[in-house]
C-alpha cells in the first residue's frame, strides 16, 4: 500500500521534455527536443579563468562558503548595470539570484497565488512555468494570439471576466512559439496591464539571442508598468545551463518576501558559481561572446527554415522566428502529433509535441523543434528523418 501524497501534486504533470531525454539520449538519435545551447560554443576557457580567479580573490575559503540569500553583491552589481542597458532601471537592491530563472518562477508561485488564483497565461505557454503554477494549485487560463503575439483586446475581456493575480508571459522569442509581441501590442498590453492591475511575470530568457530586425525593449521598461513587473532572467542561454544561475527583479516589498521564501528552500545560490560568474561578466567580453553564438545561431535557424517547405505535408505552417531557439509547427489534415512520436523515434528523430505547452483541450496538430544545438548538415538530416513520419 503506497502512502498518500500531499494533494497539491495531484495536478502537477511531469515535463515531456524532461522525460524525452532519456529516449533521445541514444546514440544515432537527433534531437529537436530540449532547448539545449550548442555544447561547443561554451567559453570552457572563460569559465575556467573566471572559477580560477573566483577561487584566488582573497582567502579560497569565502568562494565555498555559506553567502547571503540575495546572492553575490559583485554579481548583482554587474547583472544591475547590463539590464540597466537593456532599458530596465535596476540597481543590486532590486535583483536576488536564482537557482536558474526556474527557480524564479516557483518563488513568486509560493509568494503571490493562493490556491484557486487565477492566472493568464499565453497560448501555447512555457511548459514549467505550467508547473510551477500547477503545485500553486491555481487556476491557469489561457489568453489567444497570433503571430504578433498575445492578442491585448483578448487580454482586456479575460481580464475583467476573471481577475486574475497575474500575466505571466515570454514576450521576447517565446518558448515554444518563437514569437515576438510587437512593439505596439506591447504599448497595448502595459495599458491593459495596468487598466486591470494584475502582476506582469515577464520571463526573458532569450533577449539576447537575436538574429534579425531591432531590440525590443523588455515590457518591464514600461513606465505605466512600474511597481508591478517581475522580471526573470538566467545565464543559461548565453554562459552555461550547468552553473543555475537566474535573477528575480521585482518591487522591493515582494524581493523581501521572496528573498525569505529563497532562504526556506535553499539558503542562497551557489556561491562558488556565482562569484565565477561575476568574474566572467567582469573580465571576459560577454557582448562578443553573444554575437558568436548569434551568428552561429542564425545559421542554424536558417537551415532548419529553408527545409521545412520540403518535409512537410502541404498546408503545414510554422513560425519565423527572430531569434530565440524555437520554431512552433502546425500540421494540416487532423495530424496528431502525439500519435506520430512514437514513429519519430523509431526514425531517430526527436521533437516535443505541441499538447505539452497547451492549457485545456489542446491543438495536437503541432509540434516544437529547436534548431540550437545541431549544425546545418545535422539539422537537414533530422529534417529529412522527420520527413518520413509527416509526410510518408
Amino acid at each position: 500500500m503506497s502512502l498518500p501524497l500531499a494533494r497539491r501534486m495531484d495536478g502537477v504533470t511531469s515535463s515531456p521534455v524532461r522525460d524525452l531525454l532519456a529516449l533521445t539520449a541514444r546514440p544515432g538519435v537527433i534531437s529537436f527536443a530540449g532547448g539545449v545551447p550548442a555544447p561547443e560554443l561554451f567559453d570552457v576557457d572563460g569559465l575556467r579563468t573566471a572559477f580560477d580567479r573566483a577561487l584566488a580573490d582573497g582567502p579560497a575559503q569565502r568562494a565555498l562558503q555559506y553567502s547571503p540569500t540575495e546572492g553575490n553583491p559583485r554579481l548583482r552589481e554587474l547583472l544591475a548595470e547590463r539590464l540597466s542597458g537593456r532599458g530596465v532601471p535596476t540597481t543590486v537592491d532590486d535583483l536576488l539570484i536564482t537557482t536558474g530563472s526556474q527557480q524564479g518562477l516557483q518563488l513568486l508561485s509560493t509568494a503571490l497565488l493562493d490556491p484557486g488564483a487565477t492566472v493568464l497565461v499565453e497560448e501555447p505557454v512555457y511548459l514549467s512555468a505550467l508547473q510551477c503554477f500547477q503545485l500553486a494549485e491555481a487556476r491557469i487560463v489561457p489568453v489567444p494570439g497570433d503571430e504578433e503575439g498575445i492578442d491585448p483586446v483578448a487580454l482586456d475581456e479575460i481580464a475583467a471576466r476573471e481577475r486574475p493575480s497575474l500575466l505571466y508571459l515570454v514576450p521576447t522569442f517565446s518558448n515554444p512559439s518563437g514569437r515576438t509581441v510587437s512593439p505596439e501590442r506591447r504599448r497595448a498590453l502595459a495599458e491593459v496591464i495596468a487598466r486591470h492591475g494584475f502582476w506582469l511575470v515577464e520571463d526573458d530568457p532569450y533577449h539576447e539571442l537575436r538574429y534579425r530586425g531591432e531590440r525590443e525593449e523588455p515590457l518591464s521598461a514600461r513606465p505605466e508598468l512600474a511597481g508591478r513587473t517581475i522580471y526573470l532572467g538566467t545565464f543559461s542561454k548565453v554562459i552555461s545551463p550547468g552553473m543555475r544561475l537566474g535573477w528575480f527583479r521585482a518591487p522591493s516589498d515582494l524581493l523581501r518576501r521572496v528573498t525569505i521564501l529563497k532562504q526556506a528552500t535553499d539558503l542562497h545560490t551557489s556561491t562558488i558559481d556565482q562569484a565565477a560568474a561575476a568574474e566572467y561578466l567582469a573580465a571576459a567580453d560577454l557582448d562578443a561572446h553573444v554575437r558568436r553564438l548569434c551568428a552561429t545561431y542564425r545559421v542554424r535557424r536558417d537551415a532548419m527554415m529553408a527545409e521545412l517547405p520540403a518535409i512537410t505535408p502541404p498546408g503545414t505552417t510554422w513560425t519565423d522566428p527572430d531569434g530565440g531557439m524555437f520554431v512552433w509547427v502546425t500540421l494540416p489534415g487532423g495530424a496528431d502529433t502525439d500519435r506520430l512520436l512514437p514513429e519519430a523515434l523509431r526514425h531517430d528523430v526527436a521533437y516535443v509535441p505541441g499538447s505539452a505547452f497547451q492549457v485545456g483541450e489542446p491543438d495536437r496538430s503541432a509540434l516544437r523543434l529547436s534548431f540550437a544545438s545541431h549544425g546545418p548538415e545535422t539539422i537537414a538530416e533530422g529534417l529529412r528523418r522527420l520527413g518520413k513520419v509527416l509526410s510518408p
